[in-house]
């Protein structure tokens, strides 16, 4: 769903997730709907303007004339196009496209935060937008059977609109059907219709481990997902199968299916994120090297049937590649039971690997050294610093050491209250697709301080909203000691995001007139939260049970200094675009107690979106042998859209490099300031964090 609306020489666009892009030009005015575009969009808008500004982007040109393809080079000089029909691809957080006739120029600013494409007269432009995020289409009904789920699981890549490399692209992968429980196997004629057949066949025992753990692969192969071990016919252990190619590639059966299944899903995706770069949104990929070390024809297999593409791939060791692979965005654990298959379409819509749930019990002092290794060091303790906890109780979480596997960000569907992961639930899934169709012109925040002692978080977090507010749209509203029926009011508002700082003990949140419990409240309308206060896990549990998506919690008394470092920080991140459980992870390294803090709900959930496309983490050293030099690292993912690529802004760079991979330069003192200057991102340096801007003042000479 795409609303747009033209004011002040703008034309503002939103879609469902609260994702906004401004189009701005000299003399713009709009016209209106437009017509079709030849491209997969969501809507079309007719304009006339001698300029249009755009943020910072990949750009490509594609001549409907010659055929010819032309790609801005960001780094260099401007894209000038002779007189001819173009449709302009601008990859935006809102796909853009531009379609026009005539002569055009496309540029950067020096700043790298503006795409203009300029016109010698005023021209009639056709502006063609797409949003990477949609809504499911359709609901799947499903009994508590293996192979009706198996059935159902099949249908779910009914969603993706390409079965050719380019799905790999996340705005060429819609939401998936929905699952829901019931007595018969339902499936819509639509869903049914849509469900592509590439001949490919995943074969899997009929247990819901099996099932679950294959459901990525299936889902991104667009595979027929079946069970076996019960008819005498067909295979009696997991297999991958390409039936008309005579291709069985055979499977280990649980546990080992997790470690196959991993590696045959992050080969594909790699080797598809390759070849793609023969189509028409191709790029210059450091990675792409490995195509010719492999001695593969890209121009071949990205025309090649999804069978023969797969029996190729299927002839390359895991091993080859193992090194080049990017890091995995996102594993999710989910509980073997058929009360867990309603996740499924939301694990599958993020491309989440899916592991079976196992943990252990935490050793004596282990949650302590856990906390230190994570710890950004030179960070000194605050050293008798006062808690946060006040005389009241507060409510004990038993923490376990869940067994993790492969991914950058980790999610639990399963009992127990693990670290290093986000604890969800079903209701948070749900809860996001119920925000996504509320209508909003503004992200909408409010600081709510309970306690006159912790001020000092108070008054630096309702600063950075504020601040923050200033290049989005953004509403902050600070309430101060609310009793329980104004914080009540608070959280079933339509609040996006609710930053509570005070006491939590164990009959709720702590306010002047007495406890505030989530149970108590009808409902919340809060859409994410950040409840720092000691002990307020449950509470959060108990938010998202009533409506939020996701929020930030502790699982422990912790110390103010420590909250108010977490806090701040935490703030933020999350209001340039990182997903909860990305923001907290980095925010919580300040402090040396940082496994107290965690996620629950859908943290891959975010609040905004930044000023980059994709949050970026800098890791900068000074290096001994060359004084004045920096070694920088950057670190470009995001668990909501993986296969994505970045382009780093360095100097003499010129490859893009896929989001997963960190790419590393050794830079200038002066070439630093500029990288820093130009990158809105979390820069991890000389033991703490800092946010890139700010720190760049450090180097100046």
């Amino acid at each position: 769903m795409i609303e747009w609306a033209a004011d002040d020489g703008a034309l503002r666009v939103t879609d469902a997730d609260n994702t906004e892009l401004s189009v701005r030009g000299a003399d713009l005015v709009v016209g209106g709907p437009g017509p079709d575009i030849q491209r997969p969009v969501d809507e079309t808008v007719v304009a006339t303007a001698n300029e249009l500004r755009f943020p910072h982007a990949v750009v490509y040109a594609f001549s409907l004339g010659s055929g010819e393809q032309h790609e801005l080079d960001l780094g260099g000089s401007p894209l000038s196009l002779s007189p001819g029909e173009y449709i302009v691809d601008i990859d935006t957080d809102i796909k853009t496209y531009l379609r026009f006739s005539g002569t055009a120029t496309i540029e950067k600013t020096d700043g790298y935060d503006t795409i203009t494409v300029s016109f010698p007269d005023r021209t009639r432009v056709l502006l063609g937008f797409r949003s990477h995020h949609e809504l499911p289409a359709g609901t799947i009904t499903v009994p508590d059977s293996p192979e009706a789920i198996a059935t159902a699981i099949s249908h779910l890549s009914a969603s993706q609109k390409t079965d050719s490399p380019d799905r790999t692209y996340p705005s060429l992968r819609g939401h998936p059907s929905l699952l829901e429980s019931g007595d018969d196997l339902e499936i819509p004629d639509c869903i049914r219709e849509d469900t592509a057949d590439t001949g490919i066949e995943v074969v899997v025992p009929p247990d819901y481990e099996s099932l679950f753990v294959a459901a990525p692969l299936a889902y991104y192969l667009q595979a027929t997902l079946r069970t076996c071990g019960r008819r005498r016919t067909g295979p009696d252990r997991p297999q991958l199968r390409l039936p008309e190619r005579g291709v069985e590639e055979q499977l280990s059966p649980m546990p080992e299916l997790e470690h196959d299944v991993e590696q045959l899903l992050r080969k594909t995706y790699f080797l598809d994120c390759l070849v793609r770069n023969v189509g028409p949104h191709g790029t210059n990929l450091a990675e792409l090297n490995v195509l010719d070390a492999l001695e593969l024809d890209a121009d071949a297999l990205y025309d090649a049937s999804p069978e023969r593409r797969l029996a190729t791939y299927l002839e390359v060791p895991y091993t080859a590649i193992e090194h080049r692979l990017p890091d995995w965005h996102l594993s999710t654990y989910v509980a073997p039971e058929y009360e867990s298959v309603e996740t499924l379409p939301f694990l599958l819509d993020r491309m989440s690997m899916i592991y079976m749930p196992r943990t252990s019990e935490l050793e004596g002092k282990e949650l302590v050294e856990r906390s230190l290794e994570d710890f950004y060091r030179g960070v000194g303790d605050e050293n008798g610093a006062a808690s946060r906890a006040s005389a009241g109780r507060v409510a004990s979480v038993d923490i376990v050491k869940p067994e993790l596997r492969n991914g950058r960000v980790h999610g639990w569907l399963a009992d127990g209250v693990p670290i290093d992961v986000f604890k969800s639930t079903p209701e948070a899934y749900h809860n996001r697709l119920d925000y996504l169709e509320r209508s909003s012109d503004s992200t909408s925040i409010c600081v709510v301080l309970n306690d006159p002692e912790m001020a000092g978080e108070h008054d630096d977090v309702a600063e950075i909203y504020r601040q923050r507010s200033e290049d989005l749209s953004m509403d902050v509203t600070v309430g101060e000691s609310l009793t329980t029926a104004d914080l009540a009011r608070v959280f079933e508002g339509e609040y996006d995001f609710v930053h509570y700082i005070g006491h939590c003990e164990t009959d709720g949140l702590r306010c002047p007139d007495g406890y505030l419990s989530a149970a108590n409240l009808d409902q919340c309308n809060s859409q994410t939260f950040f409840l720092n206060a000691c002990g307020s896990y449950y509470e959060g549990m108990g938010l998202i049970e009533k409506g939020s998506v996701a929020g930030a919690v502790t699982v422990t008394k912790v110390l103010n200094d420590h909250a108010v470092k977490v806090g701040s920080t935490f703030a933020k991140l999350l209001v340039h675009g990182f997903s909860l459980e990305r923001a907290l992870g980095l925010a919580r390294r300040r402090i040396m107690m940082g496994k107290d803090y965690a996620v629950v709900g859908d943290g891959t959930h975010s609040l905004t979106q930044g000023e980059q496309r994709f949050p970026i983490t800098i890791t900068l050293e000074e290096l001994e042998e060359g004084p004045g030099d920096y070694l920088v690292e950057l670190d470009c993912y995001s668990t909501r859209m993986n296969g994505s690529y970045y382009f780093p802004h360095t100097e003499d760079n010129e490859y893009a490099y896929l989001c997963g991979t960190e790419s590393s330069f050794t830079l200038t003192e002066s070439g630093l300031v500029t990288l820093l200057e130009e990158v809105e991102g979390s820069v991890i340096y000389d033991g703490d964090l800092y946010w890139s801007t700010g720190l760049s003042r450090q180097f100046k000479r």
